[in-house]
């Protein structure tokens, strides 16, 4: 008998329990609801939180009626769901889970219930629990399979062999090519082996980049030149090694310092012993064929080459430009002053960690062309954004690009100093030898989010493709992409340059420019003309005081636009009901007119944020398809314009919170458009790889890329492999044999795709995330492909470390 008034009280303690949870969730949803409706949103979250309220009440007063109530809210929520946002997976997942949760519960306190009115319990609701109890375990193990965002369809591309003596020999550039291809004519790895990877060998670089996303971060590609693997560190420290083992054949540190952005990208590389003009094309590099490789010697060794011979090229953090000895890594004693260009003359002053270099510098026949980064929207007047040439061997300066100029190609005079707070090239240019072309992505003057005081030059080159000669850095044409940019889309990935098919049989010369805003412009290279369709579209306009705005944009629409769609109310998401309420309850509260929408002394939203869209990372392409390969993140910010009068003082400026615009009316104050959980506010993927057919124009396919293994809520890493897909920041690699390599993204993986399917075929777990591209290439001395990936930590891990691994097949005994 006391036995059974103990499990007594505790069922209705239990019971209690249960309904305060209700009226606890009831509550919130209706307090966020009344507010969600004087915003003009949806009225679902007023009601649900009325009724949840009211059958928390009856449920702890111990009323069957409680459960009726929340059963009839539950079944009104899930018509309301799909009605809302179809029968897309994650956000029905977000709509649905935590509410069939307290279902569960309330149909398994049914007979409680029941017996407390003096009602015979009866068991059906054992039956509806069960139903939501399979329910909740059929979503918990479907939100572990990928789901493709657009499914590759009909017949798949044939792969193509490297025809034998034309495989890759070198990866000699930042991109593969200098027009930024990241495609290697290998085949020796295919989607039917890939699975057999293994670690070859690790090496560590002793820089393990310490950063809060603003400091130190590892994001090189590496170059490979015969049996020597070369990377640059953080801190522009310079490694080769042997390309078999990883072991250090020599290292460089030039000391460089700055109080921020530390990172090296990548390298430059000149070979005097090879031809400079005749350079291959793009597309005619995947079949011709390669040279043959010299006969080995039969009686005494070959001469040693010169010195510097072959040479390293790297930019610096603190704005120096190196030539190292690419045998020995000793500077280059005819390159400037013992093998240093200083960077900063002509530069008038630059305060510390206003002028940095980070991007890999361009090597362009006899050349060595370098633009720089400019730290963004801490005051007007910061340094020049001018693009210099200087001379491969001895480090004279050849030509520069000061764009203020009427005349921006004639070099100015040694005392005069290079205009001031114009555009910039921040990430990497492309060449193409046989045009004689160098292509500028620009950035735009600082700050991003005030032009009142820009030029009528700062306006014609900000975000735009810019083309110049190279021999003499005269400009032949300019493309803008983004007109009185105010949102921070400069263009900040290298210039993709392939052939595609002209529609008669021919094909036409064309630069794919992906931009921050989500969108794929296909130029004609040689004139700067659209080859796909792009539409001027009316912008919206905005009402900061002394600002002008563009009365039309561009959109590439001839092309997809990845992650640039206009959001809506219902794209708002969240872990739980209450946390994508309270997403709506922002995305109302904000000003938004689409991708456009201008800032102003109110909170506006920005969709695709400065982030991105895509990055720096570029795109790839494999020639043998045709198709072109991105990769994005989906994350929008809020901004706002803050009248100087109430500008808190001393505020910095690197890219998110408060930043001075000293110098202008206003400041301004921006950040991510997260949820209290620390998650985007839209709905899932938050990051995608994506393939273009260049031929049709149409998106091949397109699949989330990341899982929340190594993150999550708040930080706290959820350490479940669930492919939701992340924010990416890096660049991919393809093959001819048909694979996609990619490794940045926020878990520790490097990973291997089907390139013709999209199909995750291959992954390997790293000690850290990766920020870096991948390379691949054949091994002169044991004929091994191997890919090779820096691993220094995702963008928003505190995981570091200063690995370079590589991978290949198994060794053949």
């Amino acid at each position: 008998m006391n036995e059974n008034k103990k499990q007594s009280a505790t069922c209705r303690i239990l019971v209690i329990l249960l309904g305060v949870l209700v009226m606890l969730f009831g509550l919130a949803l209706l307090v966020g609801g009344i507010r969600l409706v004087q915003l003009g949103g949806s009225v679902y979250f007023l009601l649900m939180g009325a009724a949840s309220l009211l059958a928390g009440v009856l449920v702890a007063a111990r009323r069957p009626a409680g459960a009726l109530v929340y059963g009839v809210a539950f079944v009104a929520t899930a018509v309301w769901a799909v009605a809302d946002a179809g029968l897309e997976f994650w956000p029905l997942v977000s709509r649905l889970v935590m509410p069939a949760v307290l279902a569960l519960l309330v149909a398994l306190a049914w007979p409680a219930l029941r017996r407390a009115r003096g009602v015979p319990a009866g068991r059906g609701a054992y039956g509806v629990a069960a139903l939501l109890l399979v329910g909740l375990l059929a979503t918990a193990v479907s939100a572990f399979q990928p789901r493709p965002v657009v499914t590759a369809q009909g017949q798949r591309p044939a792969v193509v062999p490297v025809a034998k003596g034309s495989e890759q020999r070198d990866w000699m550039h930042w991109g593969n090519t200098t027009g930024g291809t990241r495609f290697a004519a290998l085949d020796q790895i295919t989607p039917d082996n890939v699975d057999q990877l293994q670690v070859a060998w690790t090496a560590h670089t002793g820089d393990v980049p310490q950063s809060d996303g603003f400091g130190a971060e590892d994001q090189v590609t590496p170059l490979q030149i015969g049996q020597t693997l070369y990377v640059c560190t953080p801190h522009n420290q310079v490694i080769a090694m042997d390309v078999d083992s990883g072991k250090q054949r020599w290292s460089f540190d030039p000391k460089a310092t700055a109080p921020n952005w530390q990172r090296c990208r990548g390298l430059g590389y000149f070979d005097a012993s090879l031809p400079i003009a005749g350079v291959p094309t793009v597309a005619a590099a995947v079949a011709a064929p390669a040279p043959a490789p010299p006969a080995p010697a039969l009686a005494a060794a070959p001469p040693a080459p010169a010195l510097c011979e072959k040479r390293i090229l790297m930019t610096s953090i603190d704005a120096r430009l190196f030539a190292l000895d690419a045998a020995t890594g000793a500077a280059c004693p005819d390159f400037g002053v013992n093998g240093v260009v200083d960077l900063k003359v002509g530069m008038g002053e630059i305060k510390p960690g206003f002028y940095t270099l980070t991007a890999a510098p361009l090597v362009a026949g006899e050349l060595v062309i370098v633009g720089g980064r400019v730290a963004d929207n801490i005051e007007v007047g910061e340094p020049s954004g001018v693009v210099r040439a200087y001379n491969v061997r001895s480090g004279a300066l050849a030509w520069v690009w000061d764009l203020s100029k009427e005349t921006p190609d004639v070099p100015l005079d040694p005392s005069i100093h290079y205009t001031r707070a114009t555009p910039n090239v921040w990430t990497s240019m492309a060449y193409d030898p046989q045009l004689g072309l160098v292509y500028l992505p620009t950035g735009n003057t600082t700050p991003d989010q005030w032009a009142g005081e820009r030029t009528p030059q700062d306006d014609k080159y900000s975000s735009a493709v810019v083309a110049l000669d190279v021999a003499t850095g005269k400009e032949r044409w300019v493309y803008q992409t983004v007109h009185h940019d105010l949102w921070d889309y400069d263009l900040p990935a290298q210039p993709t340059l392939t052939d595609v098919p002209d529609g008669k049989g021919g094909t036409l010369p064309a630069l794919l420019q992906i931009t921050k805003a989500g969108q794929v412009f296909m130029l004609n290279r040689a004139t700067g003309q659209p080859i796909t369709e792009v539409r001027d579209i009316q912008a919206p306009q905005g009402h900061a005081d002394g600002e002008r705005y563009s009365p039309t944009q561009r959109l590439s629409v001839g092309l997809p636009q990845i992650g640039a769609q206009t959001l809506t109310e219902s794209d708002m998401w969240g872990a739980t009901p209450i946390d994508q309420m309270l997403c709506r309850i922002q995305f109302k509260g904000f000003r938004y007119d689409g991708m456009f929408t201008p800032p102003g002394e109110d909170l506006a939203l920005q969709w695709p944020g400065s982030l991105g869209g895509m990055n720096w990372g570029s795109a790839s392409v494999d020639p043998t398809t045709g198709y072109l390969f991105v990769n994005d993140m989906r994350l929008g910010l809020w901004t706002k314009l803050i009248p100087r009068a109430q500008m808190t003082t001393g505020a910095g400026g690197v890219e998110m919170g408060a930043a001075s615009q000293t110098g202008t009316p206003y400041g301004s104050l921006r950040d991510r458009f997260l949820s209290k959980l620390g998650i985007p506010c839209q709905k899932p993927p938050f990051g995608t790889l994506s393939a273009i057919n260049l031929a049709t124009h149409q998106l091949v396919w397109q699949v989330p890329v990341g899982t929340v293994k190594d993150t999550g809520p708040m930080g706290i890493k959820m350490r479940l492999p669930i492919p939701i897909g992340m924010p990416t920041l890096g660049g991919s690699l393809a093959t001819q044999s048909g694979l996609l390599f990619f490794a940045g993204t926020q878990d520790y993986y490097l990973r291997a795709y089907d390139s013709r399917s999209g199909k995750e075929v291959w992954k390997a777990r790293m000690p850290v995330g990766s920020q870096g591209t991948p390379i691949t290439y054949v091994s002169p001395t044991t004929g091994r492909q191997y890919v090779v990936i820096s691993a220094g930590g995702a963008r928003q891990s505190p995981d570091r470390g200063d690995y370079v691994i590589a991978y290949a097949l198994p060794a053949a005994h």
